[in-house]
């Protein structure tokens, strides 16, 4: 899956030295690679040929970069195809001062081999499926949850028949062709029923009972989830009130449109009940992006004390000292019931601001100082950096 339509410019800069891009496949890598850094010395190790030649002699690439003005920037892709290629990558930061751009789409095997080898001389950027912003006008909420954002997927003449092409890539390429697990089956019967998971506080024995697999076997598979960059968790945020927060984290899938493949539902408008946790992960994913672009929060948590099972709220953002609340709901109004846990959370120290991002036409401000947010709203002071008071 390769996306060739540059119409769309990414937020992302490239830094001014070596630098780690990871981000799942889809996500336009190597596209904006080849438009920040047109000038490097490009070598793509999905290249079939490519790959065997460096497999067959690691010290080719060695030769190679010896024919590279020091200075110069490499861009190798798929890095985590053969990440002992990163020991070259070191030598060659030390002796010529060259620059070297590794994308990958998997963090698995760079853990081994990329971050310990590399640590203080790359720093390490993500790709994100596209945001508002890079969409413009484009831009639709109904179609971002309905298909979700991947450039390989909005760019399609048909966005149901690439989000289930999608799926079965991942699972062909980045789990069998890698020998990710051991049981393919096990992990297939596993990836809907994680998808049902998707915005909700993680069960690990429910959903090992589900897909038919032992606990310990689920664990692993969402630890994969997360080193192929589809899933991540949200931690609860543990505060000092009166009350217990609850341990247990969140899981959310990167994309709204691979969260419906992956259930099996990628033609159509969403279901009713699959709305609320569409938004609420997509609510997620735009803080994600923006976390190192803009300094948008150091830590992301979610908020619920355990004695109540419907008191939550989504997302808190913490800078330095200061905390923001944030509440995702779909709805065109903010009910009283959407701000319970807003509510509960006003005594919380360092507090700066409530919010609830819904899609209702204009912004409130509640009695108790809770803040409505249309998310037009929402994105413009996002984009705009004035999230924080």
């Amino acid at each position: 899956m390769v996306v060739t339509d540059t119409k769309y410019r990414r937020v992302l800069r490239a830094p001014g030295q070596s630098f780690f891009l990871l981000g799942p496949r889809g996500t336009g890598k190597s596209t904006w690679l080849r438009m920040e850094l047109a000038d490097a010395r490009r070598i793509d190790l999905l290249d079939e040929e490519v790959y065997q030649s460096y497999l067959v002699r690691p010290a080719l690439l060695a030769d190679e970069l010896r024919a590279v003005p020091p200075g110069s920037w490499v861009a190798l892709d798929e890095v985590q195809r053969l990440p002992d290629l990163l020991n070259q990558a070191h030598r060659f930061i030390e002796e010529r001062g060259l620059r070297f751009a590794l994308c990958g789409s998997s963090a698995r095997k760079l853990k081994r081999h990329g971050t310990n080898l590399l640590a203080g001389r790359a720093l390490r950027l993500e790709m994100h499926p596209f945001l508002p912003e890079e969409l413009g006008s484009d831009f639709s909420l109904g179609a971002a949850l309905a298909h979700g954002t991947l450039p390989v997927v909005w760019q399609s003449g048909s966005r149901s028949e690439a989000l289930s092409a999608y799926a079965r890539l991942y699972l062909r390429e980045e789990i069998q062709a890698e020998a990710t697990v051991r049981n393919l089956p096990g992990f297939a019967r596993f990836l809907p029923i994680a998808a049902l998971f998707h915005g909700r506080v993680l069960n690990v024995a429910g959903l090992a009972r589900d897909a038919g697999v032992s606990r310990t076997t689920v664990d692993g598979y969402l630890e994969v989830l997360e080193d192929t960059l589809i899933a991540w968790r949200l931690p609860a945020f543990e505060a000092r009130l009166r009350v217990r927060e609850r341990r247990h984290p969140k899981l959310y899938l990167f994309d709204p449109g691979v969260v419906r493949a992956l259930k099996g539902r990628p033609a159509g408008p969403p279901a009713h009940d699959e709305v609320g946790p569409l938004f609420e992960g997509w609510v997620a994913s735009v803080l994600r992006a923006h976390a190192s672009t803009r300094d948008l929060f150091e830590e992301l948590a979610y908020w619920a004390p355990a004695e109540a099972r419907t008191t939550e709220v989504d997302f808190l953002l913490r800078r330095g000292s200061d905390l923001l609340a944030v509440e995702a709901k779909a709805g065109i109004a903010a009910r009283p019931a959407d701000l319970t846990g807003l509510r509960a959370i006003a005594g919380l120290r360092g507090l700066v601001r409530r919010v609830i991002v819904c899609t209702a036409e204009r912004p409130r401000l509640t009695e108790d100082g809770i803040e409505v947010l249309p998310v037009a709203d929402f994105l413009d002071q996002v984009q705009a950096g004035r999230l924080w008071p």
